[in-house]
């Protein structure tokens, strides 16, 4: 084992290596540069990363240094605030870095509660918000409050609490100000507070801030400890991955576990018992209150001496870690080096426990009197008080993000440990990292997890407590019980300590699910805010999958293609029907927040109070978004939503259902779609869910489907049984938030993928989704009295499907030769997706209708397509497709004609 190296860090600035090498400059006061050092990401979305010194992340420092900082910053926001305001003010920092340092923050204002962001789904739990972090490793952000009035609910008008939100750096701001704009929205305030440890805006991003306040009618203020900018050179992105390849290729194989350079097995007793008080959270994960804080308070010293006597027991005074010589620092007689190593988002308890660790051992724990050196922070050392002295104690955490380490002292990240993820990620199994704590010549790491975390992965071979003993001579494990709200399905019980408990609904395959990624969320993946829905796609827009509508046609209805292997070409509305759009919209809008609000009240009375809508995408998307948001606004439940793909044919995609069982109970999913034809999607669901559960062994699902419209008299739960317009069905991409239609094909989704779409980020100048939602949401008040009417009568109703629309199909199917129900899509939606996607022969549309065809008359005409009018029939409208369909029949100019 080496020993540790000769520290240069405060004569060799840390950011020195990149900053030769890329050309980065950092600019900015003269503390800057002990503050900050340079490191290289291996991240395609930014290429260099600013490691702070003080924050306690990548860097090990004093836990006091680290505490101080943020300490320090919330008693400038408490004199900004003045004490009244700093009693009402609510903080929130953003995972994973700013966890701890926004609870510090949160500390110095003395009573103010603490939220932070989790990208760790806790079932159960409702959001209280969402967020992307467009740069991060890791971009999803969620908002976990186990009070739902934490961050205001909007019911009441404006919140007068002030919002403090924290930081460790402010780059371009984005990240913060789409943070105020997603909880603006919900719960408008006159006041934020933005708190960073350095504000290294550009100066084209500091005017935003300004109009953003203006945009709002909020006040916002910064916060920050120190200022400055950093300079990157043209091609940036690409110059750092091509350096970060080329130092990666430089870099020694890691040993893997059997190789005997791990050890195999870890000394019995390596794990302290804390004694953590019951009823303190481990974090700000689900809120942190001042009654919180003022039982931790008093308990750390006695979970310090429990820490500290362990480190007794194990690493006598004169035993020096194998394999490591005395020297001047860690010879005998001197202070042991003692890293206390936190978790990715819990940062906050193994930061506490390392204060009362320093501060029991002597050294100066004061609230951020000495927090100001770069990387090694030893200022402070001579407040230690005598023989008591026996622990220089450190802390970082491990971390999600992958960086580059070099062995350079101009060079911010020096060493690397890469081992296996352990707490059982909701986006799958991965790397994780703990930075320059191999060779740093600590005689001891004790290392605190949540009880989440302590699983059988972190003490296997190669995990982190393997790799940790192999570069220290004692590894002490200490375990915080992981905080669950009240009424959470996932509770882990406080003794857990070798495993953690999945929900009882969870499928026995439940590894297969870990596999499976997050859910996709705009603005990445969809127009659509991140909160409205998650789609459990994979990305297919980088993917050639167009074709011209007749080759389409003919390669489907000729058997050699299914409709779902490629996409239509995206329908390009003419001026004049994008005005028919929009008068249908107005016409229709009232109509349509009735049948939203019918159908999402019956589903709250039938279904439970907290229900998880899956939307089958892409026609109930739009649909499910709009129910949520009744149920937020009307009920004020904030429902868990998603879009999964169905192909007729082939089934619901199974790895969408296995992510579902794996993060919900699977008796709470209802699927939402916008409308039932003759019934075949309601069929195929039916079928697929049977199919799965009995191949997969998981049960509970529903298959029954929510319906907008249901004239087909194809399910129970509806909003209308009226064949009406529902102006989404008019448009494509433009009004489901930029996704295509879904796409499944064996050589894009393998058997462990997504069902794949598109987001057609090229249209976002026609989008109306927005719009769409909007307009309709703006009349659910009106509507409200309706619905109650309609429900009540609704749900004591005989409401059992009828298949009207089937005989019906199957009758319009033989009478016109066509003899293919599929062939056959009845209904104002579906008349309009054949219109638009398919090749059309002719149109059937009842006596008399009116508003609600003219846009179906328009596409006809622009078609080329015959209106025929007939009587008696149950839709509004019918649209047939072209029966044996081959480019011939049609003109090269792909117009349909009649068949003689």
């Amino acid at each position: 084992m080496a020993g540790r190296r000769k520290e240069t860090t405060n004569v060799v600035w840390s950011g020195s290596w990149v900053a030769e090498r890329l050309g980065v400059e950092l600019v900015g006061d003269g503390e800057l540069r002990e503050l900050l050092g340079l490191a290289l990401r291996r991240n395609p979305k930014r290429a260099h990363l600013l490691v702070s010194n003080v924050l306690g992340k990548h860097v090990p420092q004093r836990p006091s240094v680290v505490y101080g900082a943020g300490f320090e910053l919330g008693r400038r926001v408490r004199d900004l605030l003045g004490d009244a305001g700093a009693r009402e003010a609510v903080v929130l920092g953003y995972a994973e870095t700013a966890t701890g340092l926004g609870h510090a923050v949160a500390d110095g204002l003395g009573d103010a509660p603490y939220l932070h962001s989790t990208r760790r789904p806790v079932e159960g739990v409702a959001r209280a918000g969402g967020f992307e972090e467009a740069h991060s490793h890791a971009t999803s952000h969620l908002l976990l409050p186990e009070d739902p009035d934490l961050l205001g609910n909007g019911e009441e008008g404006s919140s007068g609490a002030t919002l403090v939100l924290v930081d460790d750096e402010f780059s371009t701001g984005n990240t913060v100000l789409n943070t105020i704009r997603d909880l603006h929205e919900r719960c408008p305030r006159s006041r934020y507070v933005i708190v960073a440890l350095v504000d290294m805006r550009s100066p084209a991003d500091r005017g935003r801030l300004a109009e953003f306040a203006a945009e709002i009618g909020a006040r916002i203020d910064l916060v920050a400890r120190n200022t400055g900018t950093v300079g990157l050179p043209e091609g940036i992105l690409e110059k750092g991955q091509a350096l970060v390849a080329e130092q990666e290729a430089l870099r020694p194989p890691a040993p893997t576990p059997g190789d005997g350079k791990l050890p195999g097995t870890l000394r019995p007793g390596a794990r302290v018992d804390l004694q953590w008080p019951a009823g303190v959270p481990d974090g700000g994960r689900h809120g942190f209150t001042p009654a919180h804080r003022a039982v931790l308070e008093p308990a750390l010293p006695a979970m310090a001496d429990r820490i500290a006597q362990a480190l007794d027991e194990r690493m006598p005074a004169e035993r020096m870690p194998s394999g490591q010589a005395p020297h001047e620092e860690t010879g005998a007689g001197q202070p042991r080096r003692i890293l206390v190593l936190g978790f990715e988002e819990l940062m906050y308890a193994p930061l506490r426990l390392g204060t009362a660790l320093e501060a029991r051992t002597g050294a100066d724990a004061r609230t951020g009197a000495d927090a100001r050196t770069g990387a090694d922070a030893r200022t402070g050392a001579d407040a230690r008080t005598g023989s008591d002295a026996r622990y220089e104690v450190r802390y970082s955490t491990t971390t999600r993000s992958p960086v580059l380490a070099v062995d350079d002292p101009g060079y911010a990240i020096r060493t690397r440990l890469v081992f296996p993820a352990h707490d059982d990620p909701a986006d799958g199994p991965g790397d994780r990292y703990a930075y320059n704590v191999a060779g740093a010549g600590f005689d001891a790491v004790v290392l605190v997890v949540d009880s989440t975390a302590d699983t059988p992965a972190l003490h296997a071979p190669g995990g982190l407590l393997h790799q940790l003993a192999a570069h220290t001579g004692t590894v002490l494990l200490a375990v915080v019980p992981s905080y669950v709200p009240s009424g959470a399905a996932t509770a882990v019980p406080a003794e857990s300590s070798t495993s953690v408990p999945t929900p009882a609904h969870a499928p026995e395959r439940q590894e297969d699910s870990a596999m499976l990624p997050e859910p996709l969320r705009g603005p990445a993946f969809s127009s659509y805010a991140p909160d409205e829905v998650g789609w459990l796609l994979q990305d297919l827009s980088d993917t050639e999958l167009e074709a011209p509508t007749e080759e389409r046609e003919e390669a489907i209805q000729s058997g050699g293609a299914h409709y779902a292997e490629s996409l239509p070409v995206e329908y390009q509305p003419s001026e004049q029907y994008q005005d028919l759009f929009k008068a249908a919209l107005d016409l229709s809008a009232a109509r349509i927040a009735r049948a939203v609000g019918t159908v999402t009240e019956t589903v709250l009375a039938e279904r439970g109070p907290r229900p998880v809508l899956v939307s089958l995408a892409r026609a109930g998307t739009p649909v499910g978004v709009l129910m949520r948001r009744w149920a937020r606004l009307r009920r004020g439940a904030d429902l868990p939503h998603y879009a999964v793909s169905i192909v007729r044919g082939r089934g619901i995609d199974a790895n969408a259902l296995r992510w579902l069982a794996a993060h919900h109970n699977p008796a709470d999913v209802v699927f939402v779609d916008g409308w039932t034809g003759k019934g075949a999607i309601t069929r195929e669901l039916a079928a697929a869910i049977a199919e799965f559960e009995e191949s997969d062994g998981t049960e509970g699902f529903n298959p029954e489907i929510a319906v907008l419209a249901d004239p087909g008299g194809c399910v129970r739960t509806y909003g209308t049984r009226e064949d009406f317009l529902i102006p989404s069905a008019c448009l494509n991409s433009t009004v489901s938030g930029l996704i295509s239609r879904t796409v499944l094909r064996s050589d894009l989704v393998g058997p462990d993928d997504f069902h794949g779409a598109k987001f057609y980020r090229e249209l976002a100048g026609s989008d109306v989704s927005g719009h769409f939602l909007d307009t309709v949401t703006d009349r659910f008040d009106e509507v409200a009295d309706a619905v109650d009417a309609e429900v009540k009568e609704l749900l004591t109703a005989d409401r059992a499907p009828t298949w009207e629309g089937w005989a019906a199909v199957e009758r319009i199917s033989e009478e016109y030769g066509i003899h293919d129900v599929n062939l056959v899509k009845p209904g104002v939606g579906e008349t309009t997706r054949v219109l638009l996607r398919r090749v059309p022969w002719k149109i059937l549309a009842k006596r008399g209708a009116g508003a609600d065809l003219e846009h179906i008359r328009l596409l006809a005409v622009q078609r080329g397509v015959p209106v025929e009018e007939v009587d008696e029939l149950p839709y509004t409208c019918v649209g047939l497709i072209h029966p044996k369909y081959t480019r011939g029949a049609t003109g090269a100019d792909g117009r349909a004609v009649e068949s003689k």
